[in-house]
């Protein structure tokens, strides 16, 4: 049993780093996520400007606190944590992205020869 607990306590430094930057993308996709909704609601609404300030100071205050939590005084998991954070907007920006339009055909494909 010793040895088992001696083995998990070598391989925690390693993935420290992987779940800050699993953490990171949490919080990436919850602040972007969070900013996509709060557009389509706010876009709708009487009050855009509550909504959007309103969403702007809870998504940040979840995302600055989650990266203190996670980072602590560790410039690694932090540098991991914002690289989680990163790819998370870059994926939230492909999944909400809307669908191609149709392509129009140019002015000249619509004229016979």
């Amino acid at each position: 049993m010793n040895e088992l607990l001696a083995l998990a306590d070598g391989l925690t430094p390693m993935f420290e780093p992987v779940l800050a930057a699993l953490a990171g993308a949490a919080l990436g996709a919850l602040f972007f996520g969070g900013l996509w909704w709060t557009a389509r609601r706010g876009a709708a609404s009487s009050r855009p400007a509550l909504w959007f300030f309103g969403s702007l100071l809870l998504r940040t205050s979840i995302a600055l606190s989650g990266f203190y939590a996670v980072a602590g005084s560790h410039w690694d998991r932090m540098l991991a944590c914002l690289l989680g954070f990163v790819v998370a907007r870059v994926v939230v920006i492909r999944l909400t992205r809307p669908p191609p339009s149709p392509a129009r055909p140019s002015r000249e494909a619509r004229h016979a020869p």
